[in-house]
């Protein structure tokens, strides 16, 4: 393990995922991976320096890959103050329900006829139960991120893996506010496990309508949750 930068959140042990030629996209793939991990939680100041030597790159290539998750919206710019970790606004997590809603179902719909290559969403599955009967809620949630990632990829769509692998990551964002992966994610691991019975069953409209009600439920409690604490931050 290497040592730990202060403000770097551990991005030391990171490096070595750079290779030969640290370009800026791949310091962005590790920074959007350590977001969504909560390494560095929303409303946090990143600091250039820390982040820079933590993963020995120039400041140049900093700076672009700060543009880029800017572009992903996980990242904000605020002039004179520094780069941000983005806090979403309550319409943010509903229009992320939105795409949500639009893109998996989709797949679902087109996913042709079975037999479907569920290994790795039933590893989703079973991680997700594993890390539950361990109260390792850190986990559940971790697991029910992958399965939503695993379910999209099952579409063998390069272009929806990038769009989901941005949409995810800008959902933890929220997560990361109500803090409650327990109360959050632990209801929905039923849920995950009879989507995957249906697509193994070959049975994709019940799987899509599974799916539908379980991202409209989601939508509703989360959204429930975050504006609450949203009016009570703005009132403090």
């Amino acid at each position: 393990m290497g040592t730990t930068e202060p403000g770097a959140g551990g991005l030391a042990d990171d490096r070595p995922l750079l290779g030969r030629t640290s370009t800026a996209e791949r310091v962005a793939d590790i920074l959007r991976t350590r977001i969504a991990e909560g390494y560095f939680p929303p409303g946090e100041r990143l600091s250039e320096d820390s982040i820079g030597k933590a993963l020995g790159v120039s400041r140049n290539t900093l700076r672009e890959a700060f543009r880029l998750l800017t572009h992903e919206r996980l990242l904000v710019h605020e002039l004179n103050r520094g780069v941000f970790v983005r806090m979403l606004a309550v319409q943010d997590v509903e229009d992320i329900y939105r795409t949500r809603q639009l893109v998996e179902c989709a797949v679902v719909q087109g996913l042709g006829e079975p037999p479907y290559d569920l290994a790795a969403l039933d590893a989703a599955v079973t991680g997700g139960e594993r890390s539950a009967r361990e109260r390792d809620w850190k986990g559940v949630s971790t697991a029910n991120i992958h399965f939503h990632r695993e379910l999209v990829a099952l579409a063998g769509s390069a272009r929806t893996d990038e769009l989901m692998r941005g949409v995810l990551a800008e959902l933890r964002l929220a997560f990361h506010v109500v803090d409650d992966p327990r109360g959050l994610h632990q209801p929905y691991l039923v849920r995950n496990r009879e989507i995957l019975q249906a697509l193994r069953a070959g049975e994709r409209t019940r799987a899509e309508r599974l799916l539908a009600d379980y991202l409209d439920d989601s939508r509703t409690r989360l959204v429930e949750a975050y504006a609450g604490l949203v009016a009570d931050a703005d009132g403090a």
